[in-house]
């Protein structure tokens, strides 16, 4: 007898692999064993099937409910295993505008990695079907013509969210083994009768991490020829928090080094670039005025100051009410709203998701989950720092407070530390204020707190 184990099983049947690991260890399929750890299931062994339930199984049913996400950024694995509050009407808004380039700018913890890990499932060509993700979603019901994107699109996707090192050629390092790994995951292109030599000597170069740093600015840029060249579709580019390098540069000291491989990094991807569909990249800072998107005329910037995409980063008033109802916490709302409801992208007042999820998770115990999910060194660096005049206003903030300052989406880390007005500019693109209404904004200036 032939047997498979619980991943292939699970693509057949649809099902998780934690459901089926529970049907084989509770003895539902029959023939099942276990081998080293792992379950094998009988290869023709079809779905197994719920027989008839009566009212008590039901109710037990009905009252297990799903585990919540923490850490969980993954997006398949997510929205087959866990609570998913319903994001894809994002991929709705961007198709409707199919602007070249994106960059969303938001506070870290807000799902922008999620969004991003979304954005691939759904338009990346891939050997399986990837459309069951979303055909219980909202997206999946806007109709043919979103339907017809999915699964469209050979995709180029990395993080350097984890790149804090503090030297530039540790960065560097990381950086370049990043982009080797998402060269690797392509690797059918080695074997491509549409890709020349030179091209998969130039894979081959990046892969083996041979490359030169001067021939390393190309990477995107000869990865994204290659793929349009085999797959006859120019690719779509995300890169996620692509600024968290830059911020740490600007700690350790090699700012100028990485901006300056970064433009042109950047540059080869979204600049002029044939063979790119479309680019998202997230960050908590546009960093523009170090001309890292010098020339880059396509880019349209989506800050927390927009309403564009303000709902699909973080959680919405009704969003976080569902999440209550579902978990029966229904009169923890108030509360929820005392801690955690203290943002605003554009009009919408938003909740911080990783402190909604934590607090739910922890049985509803109120604690500042966000405060401690990141390196504060920046704002260590400005506290100490701060003239009279700044420290004064960072009391009154931290006192609960209002002040009026200029607000410049546009804050670059060097003059955070020179310039007193871009300090609040960046404490509130970090997410430590927020602004009142709109329309209460003159000429730049924002009442924050």
């Amino acid at each position: 007898m032939n047997y498979v184990d619980v991943k292939i099983a699970a693509d057949r049947w649809s099902l998780t692999e934690r459901r089926i690991t529970t049907l084989c260890r509770d003895g539902r399929i029959e023939s099942a064993k276990k081998e080293k750890g792992v379950w094998l299931i009988p290869d023709n062994m079809q779905k197994p099937v719920d027989g008839r339930r009566n009212k008590s199984s039901r109710a037990i049913k009905a009252s297990i409910k799903l585990p919540l996400p923490i850490g969980v950024s993954d997006f398949k694995e997510l929205i087959t295993g866990y609570y998913y509050v319903d994001k894809t009407l994002m991929i709705k808004e961007f198709l409707d505008s199919r602007p070249k380039v994106s960059l969303f700018t938001r506070p870290r913890r807000f799902g922008k990695n999620l969004a991003m890990d979304m954005l691939k499932a759904f338009f990346e060509i891939s050997d399986t079907d990837n459309s069951k993700y979303f055909q219980n979603k909202k997206i999946w019901s806007c109709g043919e013509e979103y339907r017809r994107e999915q699964g469209k699109y050979p995709v180029i996707f990395v993080s350097f969210k984890d790149i804090k090192f503090s030297t530039w050629e540790e960065t560097y390092t990381a950086i370049r083994e990043i982009i080797a790994s998402e060269y690797l995951r392509h690797d059918i292109l080695l074997t491509s009768d549409k890709c020349n030599e030179f091209e998969k000597d130039y894979f081959r170069k990046v892969a083996d991490g041979s490359i030169t740093e001067v021939s390393m600015i190309r990477a995107f840029q000869e990865l994204s020829r290659m793929l349009h060249k085999h797959y006859g579709q120019s690719a779509v580019i995300i890169i996620d928090e692509y600024d968290t390098p830059i911020q740490q540069s600007h700690t350790e000291g090699y700012y100028e080094q990485i901006t300056g491989f970064m433009r042109n990094l950047l540059s080869g991807a979204f600049k002029d670039n044939s063979h790119l569909s479309f680019g998202f990249l997230t960050g908590i800072l546009r960093v523009a005025k170090e001309s890292i998107f010098s020339g880059l005329n396509n880019l349209i910037v989506h800050s927390i100051m927009d309403e564009k995409y303000s709902e699909y980063f973080g959680f919405t008033a009704a969003e976080v009410k569902e999440m209550a109802t579902y978990y029966h916490v229904s009169d923890r709302y108030r509360e929820i709203c005392e801690w955690y409801d203290g943002y605003r992208f554009g009009d919408a007042d938003i909740f911080n998701p990783w402190s909604v999820i934590n607090y739910f998770y922890n049985s509803c115990s109120a604690k500042a989950y966000w405060q401690s999910t990141g390196d504060n060194s920046i704002i260590r660096q400005i506290v100490s720092e701060a003239d009279d005049e700044t420290a004064d206003n960072l009391r009154r903030l931290m006192q609960g407070q209002q002040i009026s300052s200029y607000v410049d989406p546009s804050v670059i880390y060097p003059e955070i530390k020179s310039n007193p007005t871009t300090i609040y500019s960046f404490l509130l693109s970090a997410g430590y204020l927020k602004t009142v209404k709109k329309n209460e904004l003159h000429d730049g200036n924002a009442i924050l707190f």
